[in-house]
């Protein structure tokens, strides 16, 4: 009878774990929040909420419907890192951000805003950065998706700022922040350009800062080592981005087993100090369809309470 409890034992706890990490934690939402002192000093705060790896399903309606919710933390700035599809639902994702739309906000892409995902085997996400196959053409309306985003900005009306290899300003609460983004790096769409052509010759052309602005901020989906590098030498003082979704399944006091690019497992989320900089990783929201759970590594968006430093 004691061995046939073990066994029961045995056989129960990763069965348990199993519903927990695929049925329960998916929907257990949360909202992280870093203070971090990076405003010129007699600043007033500003309060920005980061978004990243929505991953948005046609069947998801209790993360939609609270991601269209977030108004409710009245943020200053919104920073939408990227993945925010899962399949061709271009007008579900942007009512989804619609009321947002109205705060000032900028954003990047990932490979999920370009192509679908494809079926493959989840156990290789714990063994090493996904493969993305090469595709020329995206399968989803990426450019729809940049329009509704965009919106009219470029005649001062509502919507988000495109930073993908780009730049952008905006003056919030009396702070002029000056945004230098760049592509995805998972999918090789990541254009750091030197003036003298290779790579860490001559000067470094993008991304770059405007040094009169009162905060710099570079802005990517994935946290490749070479884009923290690229925005650390251009002086950014904060970094954002996503992509890792936090480990997705994490081990109770050990952390994340992998970040899906080469960064170290260690900072798979949070904040942490890179040179000079700050960067900020979110653990996102979503996951892809074909590996759906999150153990220990709650769905999240993150807070920053930006404040003056000393």
């Amino acid at each position: 009878m004691k061995k046939r409890a073990l066994l029961a034992g045995a056989l129960a706890a990763p069965a348990a774990a199993g519903i927990w990490g695929a049925v329960i934690e998916p929907h257990l939402f949360a909202t992280r929040r870093h203070t971090l002192p990076v405003l010129p000093a007699g600043a007033k705060s500003i309060r920005v909420l980061h978004v990243a790896d929505l991953h948005l399903a046609p069947w998801q309606k209790h993360r939609a419907s609270w991601v269209k919710a977030l108004t409710r933390l009245e943020p200053d700035l919104v920073v939408n890192t990227g993945d925010n599809l899962s399949a061709d639902i271009v007008p579900s994702v942007l009512d989804v951000f619609s009321g947002l739309l109205d705060v000032p906000g900028v954003f990047v892409l990932g490979s999920n805003d370009f192509f679908s995902p494809q079926a493959k085997n989840p156990a290789k996400y714990l063994r090493s950065p996904s493969e993305v196959k090469h595709r020329v053409d995206p399968d989803l309306d990426v450019k729809a998706l940049v329009r509704g985003f965009e919106d009219d900005t470029a005649n001062g009306g509502r919507g988000w700022h495109f930073l993908d290899n780009a730049e952008a300003s905006l003056t919030i609460n009396g702070t002029r922040l000056h945004f230098s983004g760049l592509g995805d790096a998972h999918i090789d769409r990541d254009r750091i350009r030197w003036s003298g052509g290779a790579p860490g010759e001559g000067n470094l052309e993008h991304p770059r800062f405007d040094p009169t602005a009162g905060l710099k901020v570079g802005v990517t989906h994935a946290p490749y080592s070479r884009t923290l590098e690229a925005f650390a030498s251009a002086g950014a003082h904060l970094i954002m981005a996503g992509h890792t979704h936090g480990g997705q399944i994490r081990v109770p006091f050990w952390g994340a087993p992998v970040t899906n690019c080469d960064l170290d497992r260690a900072r798979a989320r949070g904040v942490f100090a890179y040179r000079e900089s700050l960067v900020e990783i979110s653990a996102g929201l979503g996951f892809s369809p074909y590996s759906p759970v999150r153990f220990a590594c709650r769905p999240e968006v993150t807070v920053l309470e930006l404040v003056a430093g000393a």
